[in-house]
């Protein structure tokens, strides 16, 4: 059975701007990878890469065995992509989009209202489920573009920054959504800023800076290699920005 996810010497360029320099790593099934960075990092850009978004400009990238640019309408039925900026179609109801996506995805229609009913009660949407997207707020959003996710059962969950916006039921829900989805046999690869939410939750963390794979492995295990405390001491000296945090803190408590 090949790997939910194999990425090898990714590169990714935007003009004269090097967005992923050789980016090499691998998702083993049922496992949780948080992939983890500074802005500008490249973690973006990776996740649109093997979703089919974006094109790469070298590299390998395979899901479940499929290139998404040579097997991109196949990757796609395989993993559920809430992108960090929401793709939806804001003149439409939830209701109305998710039956758009359902249909796009060619789904049996009684199967995916069913499924539709459980994710809008369990992400409390009813009372906007007939509302206009364009009304609704940047947390209500992101419960629309992570149900429209879920709605195949997708076996890879790919999830940039999606407890943005959500309020602390709903970001209990998300990561019991994970687990679940894990215990269920899928895998998942998300990328946060929330240090906490990753150290909880993660089986494996990967921390990219300026477009290359810096530190990988457990969090007991990276903790052990950095010799640190915790997840945000590891992400802070392993892409090199723990001095320059000292100093600019230090500087701010001689000026308040």
């Amino acid at each position: 059975m090949p790997k939910p996810l194999i990425v090898e010497e990714l590169y990714k360029s935007y003009g004269n701007v090097r967005a992923l320099d050789g980016l090499t790593f691998t998702v083993d099934k049922g496992s949780i990878y948080g992939l983890l960075g500074p802005n500008g990092a490249g973690k973006t850009t990776t996740l649109n890469i093997i979703s089919g978004i974006l094109d790469r400009d070298g590299g390998k990238v395979q899901v479940y065995g499929f290139d998404p640019s040579i097997d991109g309408r196949k990757v796609k039925s395989l993993i559920g992509y809430v992108p960090e900026e929401q793709a939806l179609y804001e003149s439409l109801t939830p209701r109305e989009f998710f039956e758009f996506v359902a249909s796009v995805r060619g789904l049996d229609k009684d199967l995916a209202q069913r499924r539709v009913k459980l994710l809008v009660e369990a992400f409390d949407l009813q009372k906007y489920f007939d509302s206009p997207i364009i009304s609704l707020s940047m947390g209500t959003r992101q419960k629309v573009s992570i149900i429209s996710a879920l709605i195949h059962s997708p076996r890879l969950l790919v999830l940039d920054e999606p407890f943005v916006g959500l309020d602390a039921r709903t970001v209990a829900i998300m990561k019991g959504i994970i687990r679940e989805h894990v215990k269920n046999g899928g895998t998942v690869l998300f990328s946060t800023h929330i240090m906490e939410v990753a150290e909880k939750i993660c089986t494996k963390v990967g921390i990219i800076h300026k477009g290359r794979l810096v530190a990988e492995g457990s969090v007991e295990e990276l903790t052990g290699m950095v010799k640190a405390s915790d997840l945000e001491e590891i992400f802070l000296k392993v892409t090199g920005e723990e001095d320059e945090v000292s100093r600019i803190i230090a500087g701010l408590e001689e000026s308040l």
